[in-house]
């Protein structure tokens, strides 16, 4: 299906007009007035790009202003904005393949997939590897909301550890940074369990609608990631998306919080059963049967749907976004309880 404007609540597609529930615009920033009219204006005073090394003898005040509100956003000790999701987690791979073990967790995001990583379970049980006496350092990848969940990942195993493990955790929040915790903050600063360093990486192109990436962690390992050549000799994040994150803060809480009010007013209306997979702190809608695609499409209403692998089946979900209107709720609940009550 090809577009020729941007898919907000509202797409069309061969000149019919459907109702929209796909993307990754949870805070449904990229059509907001207000975000920009703020993007526009720093773009006038940073220009469209920066082609220059973050090392360089010119500093931009831009980078400060938005690594500052993304630490104290996230809760972190300090950041470091790039240019992609993607350049963060292979700059955190980069940095610490060469110093210990890489254990993963469930189907990861290939940002943080790295050759050689031992699952964290094998049969449903905790990786020998990880129980047994040797001292060693290790890092543990995972997501912050696996794919086709609709809750943070549970770590509560990070107990069951041997203390003999120096561990490093990582985690991809492309998909909980900016939804899940208060303003959207994340799951980064409420994971408490004895580690020994804990890292964020995450894409700022969905829920904060700005091409970038971002990774947090301490002071002393994001100093290290700044010293990497692969970071030394790339360009930046767009200083006027970066001056932009400090600018909208009042705009992401705003958003946030109708996210949250479109959560809870589908979880009062939505017929739970097997075929969908919801949580009303979360902005998706996983559905099983191919069935319920088709009748979504037949009402009007197109949905994400895409591989992962070549392999996959497609992964066929519901995107509610801080945009979507209850009167379109209200037709997708419709359609969603229809079918669920034929069962």
């Amino acid at each position: 299906m090809i577009v020729e404007k941007f898919p907000d609540r509202i797409i069309e597609i061969d000149q019919k007009q459907y109702l929209y529930f796909g993307g990754t615009a949870y805070l449904g920033l990229p059509t907001n007035q207000k975000f920009q009219d703020l993007v526009v204006q720093n773009i006038l005073k940073w220009g469209t790009t920066y082609g220059s090394s973050r090392t360089a003898n010119i500093q931009l005040t831009a980078y400060d202003a938005g690594e500052r509100f993304l630490a104290s956003h996230i809760g972190s000790e300090s950041t470091v904005t790039v240019s992609s999701g993607m350049l963060a987690g292979k700059l955190v791979l980069e940095k610490l393949k060469k110093q210990m073990d890489c254990f993963h967790l469930n189907e990861i995001h290939s940002a943080i997939q790295i050759e050689n990583s031992l699952p964290v379970f094998i049969n449903e049980k905790l990786n020998a590897n990880l129980l047994d006496s040797k001292s060693e350092k290790i890092t543990i990848l995972t997501d912050g909301v696996p794919s086709f969940q609709t809750r943070p990942i549970d770590l509560s195993f990070l107990n069951e550890i041997s203390n003999q493990k120096e561990i490093t955790l990582v985690i991809d929040e492309s998909h909980s940074l900016g939804i899940i915790g208060k303003n959207g903050s994340g799951i980064y600063s409420s994971i408490d369990f004895p580690i020994k360093r804990k890292i964020l990486v995450s894409s700022l192109g969905k829920a904060f609608g700005l091409t970038g990436g971002v990774i947090a962690s301490d002071s002393n390992f994001i100093k290290e990631i700044k010293e990497i050549e692969t970071f030394t000799s790339a360009a930046g994040m767009n200083p006027a998306f970066a001056q932009t994150l400090s600018d909208a803060s009042e705009i992401y809480k705003i958003q946030h919080q109708k996210l949250l009010d479109n959560l809870i007013y589908i979880d009062s209306i939505l017929i739970k059963n097997k075929n969908v997979k919801f949580d009303k702190n979360y902005p998706l809608i996983y559905l099983l049967p191919k069935e319920l695609v088709l009748k979504l499409k037949e009402e009007n209403i197109i949905i994400a749907s895409f591989k992962y692998t070549k392999e996959a089946e497609p992964l066929n979900r519901i995107v509610i976004t801080a945009n979507h209107t209850k009167e379109d709720l209200d037709k997708l609940v419709r359609v969603l309880n229809d079918f669920n009550s034929q069962f």
